[in-house]
């Protein structure tokens, strides 16, 4: 099973990923330590690092659907190229894929969120409030049925509906 994460920068998406993966348990694939790590190995920021690193958790994720494991992929997957990408790997794999999205209904709590946030992800700028909702107002619906859980819910609520929505209840 793919399970495929999706929702604005500091919606919440990460907090239920990763107690997904803890859960199930499943690893969890983050795209953006991926392009944290290519700028600390050099790679120039003016390159497609954004791109490169979705691609490298794709080729992770193919590895461990191979593998017969289920896997987590935790990005924002607000472009459509994005969410064709996991389209295809769990075509190419026969993987069932599952999507969830995390929002955040309050405005005030997603804006603290992003203030008070830091990942510790060497380099990496946090996403401001502006930067987010630029995003949001680029942000498509998926075409294919999914999941979408508020964070103003609990993350231990979110947690056990979207392990019911996968069949996956512990």
């Amino acid at each position: 099973m793919l399970i495929v994460m999706s929702g604005l920068p500091g919606a919440g998406k990460s907090t239920v990923a990763e107690e997904l993966g803890r859960r199930i348990p499943a690893p969890v694939l983050s795209v953006d330590p991926v392009e944290a790590a290519m700028w600390r190995a050099g790679i120039d920021r003016d390159q497609p690092t954004g791109l490169a690193a979705y691609v490298v958790v794709e080729a992770l994720a193919a590895g461990i659907l191979a593998l017969g494991q289920r896997v987590i992929v935790d990005a924002v997957n607000d472009a459509e190229p994005a969410r064709e990408q996991w389209r295809a790997l769990a075509r190419r794999s026969g993987a069932a894929l599952r999507l969830i999205e995390v929002t955040c209904s309050d405005p005030d709590t997603h804006r603290r969120r992003l203030a008070g946030r830091h990942r510790d992800l060497d380099g990496f700028p946090e996403p401001t409030w502006d930067s987010a909702q630029a995003r949001r107002a680029a942000f498509t619906n998926w075409r294919e049925d999914r999941l979408v859980l508020d964070s103003v819910a609990s993350p231990a609520d979110n947690v056990r509906t979207a392990l019911s929505h996968l069949g996956l209840e512990r």
